[in-house]
C-alpha cells in the first residue's frame, strides 16, 4: 500500500472532555485506501518542544464526505498542542501505516472487539467494516470511569455495545475481562487494543478459550516506518518493529 505525505484540513475539533478530543480532517483530493488498524502519523507544527510526529490511530474514515476521524487522548506538549488546532487550519499527516486487522471471510462468524481508553479508537472503524460486510459484532468497551468510555452511540450502530467501569460509574463495574458477556459467550475471533495490562489479560482469556486474537500495540513509534527502532518488540520471529510489523499481531506471535 502506497504511503503518502498530505495535508489535511481540520474541519472540525470537538473537545469530547478534559482528556480526550476528536479531529475530523477533509482533503480537496480523494482520500487513499486506509484499513482498520492503521494509523498516521502528524507533525506538530509551531511547538518547541515537540520534534517528532505522533503516531495515531485511524479512528473512522468517511469516504463519502471525504472526512478522517483520528480520536486522541491528550498526553503530552504533542497531543495538547494537537488539541489546540482550529477549523480551517492544516495539519500534515504520513498515511497509511503498519497493518491492519484481519477480515474474515465468513459472514456468520462471531467477533469481540474490546477496548480500553483511547485504544477504542481503531475498533470503531474495524467495526464499520465488519458491518459493511454483513457481519454484526460485539463491542466490550471499558474505562476508569464513564468519561473515558467514548462514541457509544457510533459504535451501537455497527454493534451490539458492552460497557465496563472501574468504579462502577457505568455498565458492569471491574475490567473488561470481568464482564459476564465472556462467561455467556464462545467467539471465533477476538480483536483489542488498550491498555497493554488489558491486553494481555484479553489474550490470556483467549488462550483459555482456545479462541484466535489480535491485538494491536501501542508503543512509541516516532517515525511509522522502521527507521528509527523505538518501537521494537520481542516476537516469535525476533525483534520487531511495531510500525511496520505491527501494530496488529496475532497473540501467537507475541512473546506474553
Amino acid at each position: 500500500m502506497i504511503k503518502k505525505i498530505l495535508d489535511l484540513i481540520v474541519k472540525e475539533s470537538k473537545q469530547l472532555n478534559d482528556q480526550y478530543f476528536l479531529l475530523v480532517l477533509g482533503s480537496s483530493d480523494k482520500l487513499p485506501e486506509m484499513r482498520p488498524g492503521q494509523f498516521v502519523e502528524v507533525r506538530v507544527d509551531n511547538s518547541a518542544e515537540t520534534f517528532l510526529r505522533r503516531p495515531i490511530s485511524i479512528n473512522f474514515v468517511d469516504y463519502q464526505k471525504n472526512e478522517l476521524w483520528l480520536l486522541i487522548q491528550i498526553v503530552g506538549e504533542g497531543t495538547r498542542k494537537l488539541s489546540l488546532c482550529k477549523q480551517g487550519e492544516l495539519l500534515n499527516l504520513l498515511l497509511p501505516l503498519g497493518n491492519s486487522f484481519t477480515i474474515p471471510s465468513k459472514t456468520d462468524s462471531k467477533l469481540l472487539l474490546v477496548g480500553g481508553g483511547v485504544g477504542i479508537a481503531p475498533l470503531l472503524y474495524l467495526g464499520y467494516k465488519l458491518k459493511e460486510m454483513g457481519i454484526t459484532c460485539d463491542f466490550l468497551l471499558g474505562g476508569r470511569s464513564k468519561d473515558n468510555l467514548l462514541q457509544l452511540e457510533d459504535f451501537s450502530t455497527y454493534g451490539n455495545v458492552y460497557t465496563t467501569t472501574e468504579d462502577g460509574t457505568f455498565g458492569e463495574k471491574g475490567f473488561v475481562t470481568n464482564h459476564s458477556i465472556l462467561q455467556n459467550n464462545k467467539y471465533d475471533l477476538i480483536y483489542s487494543c488498550g491498555p497493554t495490562p488489558m491486553m494481555k489479560a484479553v489474550a490470556v482469556y483467549a488462550k483459555s478459550t482456545n479462541t484466535e486474537c489480535e491485538v494491536s500495540l501501542e508503543n512509541t513509534m516516532a517515525c511509522g516506518f522502521g527507521a528509527c527502532l523505538c518501537c521494537v518488540t520481542d516476537s516469535t520471529d525476533g525483534h520487531v518493529c511495531v510500525c511496520t510489523e505491527g501494530p496488529v499481531f496475532n497473540i501467537s506471535k507475541l512473546k506474553w
